[in-house]
């Protein structure tokens, strides 16, 4: 009697990833310099200004005037790059961000929310906000949720 090998199956086409997109690997890779910069205690506002102006005009527009309403409005926090957006941090932990529409092909501009920003209110509350454009209107609503974060 002879030993009946088992079939190897093999595939013609390779199967495709259900992994991280080109765009959250390259964010994760980037987090990863940030966090060497940090350890070194490299400036933190210098690498925020660098990424903002990498950024399409219409985005590096947004980012520039929500920079500048967060230094206004909360000076405690400290400019940086997180997932290689701009950022702002209080004791080394993120408070708030903005996500570029561009880097990762949507259709708008976030400004983010984290976990350490004190926007409670009840049992649920929104932490990211679209941004195609800002009006008086929309900066005023900015300073007064950034206000909030850090009270």
């Amino acid at each position: 009697m002879s030993a009946k090998k088992p079939t190897r199956r093999t595939s013609a086409t390779p199967k495709k990833s259900d992994g991280f997109s080109a765009e959250e690997r390259a964010a994760m890779k980037e987090r990863a310099r940030e966090l060497k910069s940090e350890a070194r205690g490299e400036e933190g506002e210098r690498d925020l200004l660098a990424k903002i102006a990498d950024m399409p005009a219409h985005d590096r527009a947004l980012a520039e005037r929500v920079h500048a309403i967060v230094k206004a409005n909360a000076p405690t926090l400290s400019p940086k790059t997180w997932y290689g957006m701009p950022a702002w941090a209080r004791d080394g932990k993120v408070v708030c961000f903005f996500q570029s529409a561009h880097k990762f092909k949507s259709r708008y501009a976030t400004l983010g929310f984290s976990d350490a920003a004190t926007l409670d209110d009840g049992a649920m509350w929104p932490t990211y906000f679209a941004l195609e454009e800002l009006t008086p209107a929309e900066e005023k609503q900015i300073a007064a949720l950034v206000k909030r974060a850090v009270s």
